[in-house]
């Protein structure tokens, strides 16, 4: 039963979007198990009849909807905002994707309030911010396992839908005030406006476990994709600085309802440097000019909000922890050109404090915080990359960089991406 799992292994970011719109020239199905509107998958379809090539960045949708033969499935482990569906929906119709009859919706998906975003903004105002997008991902999560949240069969009822949004906007309303927001919501207006959302993605809605579990029956092929990286996963990352959900592999089961004994393989993306988005520890962060240059050549600013990505060098001890806990078999690395213009490139191979070597990777903050990364130093390429279609023809360097970081992670390197196209994708044999 070959479902196939897509995992970013560092704090997002890895290009995913791209990766994900490759592999499902071959699938039938690409599934998103985990997450919300706060992820954004950039993935650029190639010039067609003398037209430009056309940017999309997608934030809930599967990036295999620019595949006409491939089913997209929004699983019930995703929090919904259903203003970013529909605009994402009309984005794609308008540029004649068709979605009717190829995207399904989990009916047990939670859905984002309006009340969400208000508490994220305001909790964000306070010294204590994570950094978060400010979607309302967190405190849709958070009603989730206090068992207070709507799901998307609850637009079904009005009655249903009636009660709960009382109890939960009278609950926000007095939380709201307390962090200073004095805006209160209208019930009846927010049960409008959701049902007639209801009504306009009522087409999608489905029971997408049942919908899966048949398709492996059949031996469909599955690409099951999450959002943020494995390094932000809300068990397993650097907490509290994380996201509010599973990224990690083990997500994909329970955010899609799928059983452990139909996963194929895992597959971990991996960009060539480091970047992260919103505040945490970073051990390999470059407040320098190296880290500007970066920046600046990988165009690193959120694909969701704009906000300038930090960025530093690859951190190998936090990859091989990624590697661990999701049971990664090979990887992909994104966005080799961008380190063309580096005379040395260097990555973390391990972390000392005060003085003596860590033989594990802390996923807590303290500790993070005052590591002492460990560097191996590479000699640069300094020759364009982007041109280049096949892995043997890239500069020695380059190779030899890629081999020593699959040495470095006891896991072989499957491709290569050193640009945003199709196209731009190198295959490792």
């Amino acid at each position: 039963m070959p479902v196939q799992i897509i995992v970013g292994a560092q704090w997002g970011d890895e290009g995913k979007g791209k990766i994900v719109d490759h592999l499902s020239e071959k699938v039938d199905i690409v599934a998103r198990y985990q997450g919300g509107a706060n992820a954004g998958h950039t993935v650029v379809l190639p010039a067609k009849k003398g037209k430009k090539e056309k940017e999309f960045v997608l934030h809930l949708i599967p990036s295999g909807i620019f595949h006409p033969h491939v089913k997209c499935v929004i699983g019930n482990g995703v929090v919904l905002d259903p203003v970013a569906l529909m605009t994402e929906i009309q984005q794609l119709k308008d540029a004649g994707i068709k979605i009717s009859g190829r995207l399904l919706l989990s009916h047990n998906a939670h859905l984002i309030m309006p009340y969400h975003k208000m508490l994220d903004a305001a909790r964000e105002r306070g010294a204590e911010k994570i950094g978060t997008t400010g979607r309302g991902i967190g405190p849709a999560y958070n009603d989730k396992y206090m068992r207070t949240g709507i799901r998307v069969v609850d637009l079904l009822n009005r009655d249903v839908l009636c009660k709960k949004l009382k109890r939960n906007i009278e609950a926000s309303n007095e939380l709201l005030s307390k962090l200073y927001q004095t805006q209160e919501l209208d019930v009846d207006a927010i049960i409008n406006e959701y049902q007639e959302f209801d009504r306009k993605f009522d087409e999608y809605i489905t029971d997408t476990s049942e919908y899966l579990n048949a398709a492996l029956k059949k031996n469909k092929r599955i690409l099951a994709e999450g959002a943020q990286g494995a390094l932000l996963d809300v068990d397993h990352g650097t907490y509290p600085f994380v996201t509010s959900s599973n990224p990690t592999s083990g997500g994909a089961c329970t955010g899609l309802g799928i059983p452990p004994t139909s996963i194929d393989s895992i597959v971990g993306i991996v960009k060539a440097y480091s970047t992260r988005v919103g505040n945490g520890p970073f051990p390999t962060e470059l407040k320098d000019e190296i880290g500007d240059r970066l920046r600046r050549i990988g165009g690193e600013y959120g694909a969701t909000t704009g906000r300038p990505r930090r960025c530093g060098w690859l951190d190998a001890e936090s990859l091989r922890y990624s590697i661990r806990v999701n049971g990664i078999q090979r990887i992909a690395i994104t966005k080799l050109d961008v380190l063309d213009e580096f005379k040395e490139i260097k990555v973390c191979t391990g972390f000392k404090v005060g003085g003596k070597k860590l033989h594990h990777y802390p996923t807590d903050s303290q500790t993070l915080d005052v590591v002492e990364p460990v560097f191996k130093t590479f000699q640069g390429w300094l020759t364009k990359t982007s041109d280049i279609r096949n892995y043997k023809k890239l500069p020695k360097e380059a190779r030899q960089y890629i081999e020593a970081v699959s040495k470095m992670l006891d896991t072989s390197i499957w491709m290569v991406s050193v640009g945003a196209r199709r196209d731009q994708t190198l295959m490792v044999r």
